[in-house]
């Protein structure tokens, strides 16, 4: 069972989500032979003052 996370910054649409759930689906059960059913992907949501790239936080950019 393949157990899927993600992390991203907030603000993404549900659409864009849905977009993105079935083509790692896909995937899954393309490469790693995993059953459809079995597929977990699991968002977690960031804000941009809890992430920093390059000793800059991201809100700062």
């Amino acid at each position: 069972m393949p157990n899927i996370t993600v992390e991203l910054l907030s603000g993404r649409t549900l659409d864009q989500r849905r977009e993105f759930v079935a083509a790692v689906t896909e995937s899954a059960i393309a490469i790693l032979n995993a059953k459809r059913e079995s597929v977990r992907i699991v968002f977690t949501e960031i804000e941009t003052t809890d992430v920093a790239n390059g000793g800059v936080l991201v809100a700062d950019a």
